[in-house]
């Protein structure tokens, strides 16, 4: 079982993403209304662009936490965290 480990952006990160969880139920709401599909999209583009930030505040801290500052990681793992930022 891998060891829990808390940074100091993960309070952030959990409410960007309950943020973001709400506004992609906004956005689900305006499907099932029948928005319109431009209206859905801007929304949804929206919502996209807050998890791929909080996606990069977490990688970023990982790879300053633990992998610059020596509390585990690995170049492998460094090469899998690069493909997806």
């Amino acid at each position: 079982m891998p060891h829990s480990h808390v940074h100091a952006t993960h309070p952030d990160l959990i409410k960007r993403l309950k943020r973001a969880e709400g506004h992609l139920r906004h956005v689900i709401g305006m499907i099932e209304g029948g928005q319109p599909c431009l209206d859905i999209a801007r929304q949804l583009a929206a919502v996209e662009s807050a998890v791929t930030g909080a996606k990069r505040v977490l990688i970023h801290d990982h790879i300053d936490h633990c992998l610059v500052h020596g509390n585990g990681g690995t170049l492998a793992e460094m090469k899998a965290l690069t493909k997806l930022l």
